[in-house]
């Protein structure tokens, strides 16, 4: 039987996530940012608020009507998209919106610095990502995640915590946590969009139905079971795999913009001496 997206339904517990969210954000510059900031005056930049306000944007898109209830009751390609959206949007822009000060500030306070930082290194947040991937995927998994939304909650949690983790060695706004060496993240980065092509193409190319949860008499604009589960396979080969490309492509234009020798006159020697510097103990 074919049906259509289901009818608008409030979901207060996201409205709260958002909203609190939003509040320790607002809570943690006005009060803690003159203390802590380098700037008293500018704890946090346009740019940053920004980001934030795009990466809660996020969260409460995935999360709430209509994405929520078609994931959750319907398609599991849109289960996909959800997931996409934690890791590959939110994210990224929760921690581009994360001025130094803040996330030093919270790592401390909660005593996970030390655990943070030695996630955020190359292998470590590589095994990560791919185990988050390859376990959140996994039928018994998906079949209660939908069937029970506490242990939805649970999952949507790791995922989003661990692609914070996930995004720091090339984001991270930390000295304490460095960034990757750019050939080295640019690396890193493929390592993240090759690897999970072995589920997706399990998807794609399957013949039997992997998540009977999904397999309804009901279908959401008509589209099938097994339909449903390859298309879900071409959104985690095609959209995250394109998403890392392109960061791979900015990181590497960066690069290559902070390699080239300044041409205007003076610039090569002033150049020259900053990095002697830079290499004295």
């Amino acid at each position: 039987m074919r049906v259509g997206v289901p009818a608008w339904s409030a979901h207060l517990d996201v409205w709260l996530v958002v909203g609190g969210l939003i509040a320790a954000y607002a809570i943690a510059v006005v009060r803690f940012g003159p203390r802590h900031a380098p700037d008293p005056q500018r704890p946090v930049t346009r740019i940053q608020q920004l980001a934030f306000g795009f990466g809660v944007f996020a969260i409460w898109l995935a999360s709430d009507w209509p994405m929520h209830d078609v994931a959750e009751g319907y398609l599991f390609s849109v289960h996909m998209l959800q997931h996409f959206t934690y890791t590959m949007v939110a994210a990224p822009f929760l921690l581009i919106a994360t001025p130094a000060w803040m996330l030093r500030a919270l790592l401390l306070r909660t005593r996970t610095l030390g655990v943070i930082r030695f996630m955020a290194r190359f292998g470590p947040a590589t095994l990560l990502f791919n185990l988050v991937v390859v376990m959140t995927h996994l039928p018994p998994v998906v079949e209660r995640a939908v069937t029970n939304p506490w242990y939805h909650l649970g999952v949507h949690i790791v995922v989003l915590g661990s692609a914070l983790i996930v995004w720091l060695p090339i984001l991270s706004p930390l000295p304490e946590i460095p960034r990757l060496f750019s050939p080295i993240g640019m690396v890193y980065l493929f390592l993240q969009s090759i690897i999970p092509t072995v589920p997706a193409a399990w998807l794609t190319y399957g013949d039997d139905v992997l998540f009977k949860v999904y397999d309804r008499t009901d279908r959401l604009f008509g589209i099938g079971a097994l339909e449903d589960m390859r298309n879900a396979g071409i959104v985690m080969k095609t959209v995250t795999g394109g998403v890392m490309w392109i960061v791979i492509a900015i990181v590497f234009f960066r690069w290559y913009a902070s390699e080239e020798p300044d041409p205007r006159p003076g610039r090569v020697t002033r150049n020259l001496d900053r990095e002697l510097l830079e290499l004295q103990p």
